[in-house]
């Protein structure tokens, strides 16, 4: 994380359009990618705030970033707004700076936003119970069926290929021939995992491209803490909407699935506590599928478990590929981080392969039971 003190954080700060006077900034979350600060003021409803800002060497069309939550904030709130329902408490909100723009830019580059803080909600690296993974499963569902009907010519693809197993295995490629860091003598066994399951992992594309699983408007980033929880863990919103664009439902499944199945956290250093919670699967899947069923297709229910599997082998190739490159796009604690995500990944696919049986029957009842609705 880039280090910013109160002082310049509250200057940026006072740049958008907030209730009251800043009498604290603080370092909020958990996320990989963006520098988040929690904003409080004095104002007497007690207005809080998010204050982030954009990796824009990650993102770097944050103008075009920008417009994709403004489009899709705006359908949301419209959508929630037709079923009775308060948008304010659905769906993020976005404040102005002062000259009326979504977001602004520092002398020294940065790129900031700001967001209304929602109140009385939590967010969780680790699912806890059935009832939040069910949640889980509801909000992700809900999400893609309110955006069926969004025109996806209104969204720009802001990280092109990003879900392209394709793709993401010619930058391993690269990065093994380049060996930029010299760590590639470190990771025999974590390549020849990848190679092992190269084929299999191509069926979502090769379906897409076969024109049998359609594009649709997708979160692509459905770690559980994603969601907010209220305070009897009903799913209130959906949050971190960088990545919306055109997608797989399949890949916003396998993603949620594999933060939500594994009993370990996504980096956990001892292998052998990463082990599945079914009951969890099972309980997401038919929360999601609750949802789901008024716009997905057959051939995008067969594909669910296909997700399952390329997800967390994704994560694998994608870790590994930043630990080769020298660390340069996720946030790591010690120089070993990338390594040990990387290890994490590849036993929860490991793991996932021992309970495909059992995990293919779930989803098949599941999808019958509502199916039957």
């Amino acid at each position: 994380m880039k280090t910013f003190n109160a002082a310049q954080l509250t200057k940026v700060a006072r740049r958008f359009q907030i209730n009251g006077t800043i009498v604290g900034v603080s370092s909020f979350g958990s996320g990989h990618i963006n520098d988040t600060f929690r904003v409080d003021t004095d104002h007497a409803v007690g207005d809080t705030y998010l204050l982030q800002r954009v990796n824009h060497h990650i993102f770097n069309d944050v103008a075009a970033l920008m417009r994709n939550m403004e489009v899709v904030t705006k359908h949301l709130k419209d959508k929630y707004r037709a079923m009775g329902e308060d948008p304010q408490r659905r769906v993020l909100t976005l404040v102005r700076d002062n000259a009326g723009n979504s977001y602004c830019q520092d002398e020294l580059g940065n790129f900031w936003r700001m967001f209304i803080l929602l109140a009385d909600t939590r967010s969780f690296d680790i699912v806890e119970s059935a009832q939040q993974a069910r949640e889980g499963g509801r909000a992700f569902g809900q999400f893609q069926g309110l955006l069926a009907d969004l025109d996806a010519r209104l969204i720009a693809d802001v990280l092109p290929n990003f879900h392209h197993i394709g793709k993401r295995l010619e930058r391993l490629d690269q990065a093994i021939l380049r060996d930029v860091a010299g760590r590639l003598h470190e990771v025999p066994d974590e390549l020849d995992f990848v190679d092992a399951r190269r084929g299999r992992m191509h069926a979502i594309q090769d379906k897409g491209q076969a024109g049998r699983l359609p594009l649709r408007i997708t979160h692509n980033d459905t770690k559980f803490n994603n969601v907010l929880l209220d305070g009897n863990n009903q799913f209130q919103c959906v949050i971190d909407l960088d990545t919306v664009m055109p997608g797989y439902v399949a890949c916003d499944f396998g993603d949620a699935i594999r933060t939500i199945i594994n009993r370990a956290a996504e980096d956990e250093p001892v292998l052998d506590r990463i082990q599945l919670n079914i009951p969890l699967f099972e309980a997401y899947a038919d929360g999601y599928l609750e949802q789901a069923r008024h716009f997905i297709t057959e051939d995008e229910v067969e594909s669910l478990l296909d997700g399952v599997f390329l997800l967390p082998y994704m994560q694998t190739v994608r870790f590994l590929t930043d630990y080769l490159e020298g660390d340069h796009y996720y946030k790591i604690h010690h120089d070993r981080h990338n390594l040990q995500r990387t290890r994490a990944q590849r036993r929860l696919v490991e793991e996932l392969e021992k309970h495909e049986t059992q995990l293919r029957m779930v989803l098949h009842q599941a999808a019958e039971r509502h199916r039957s609705v």
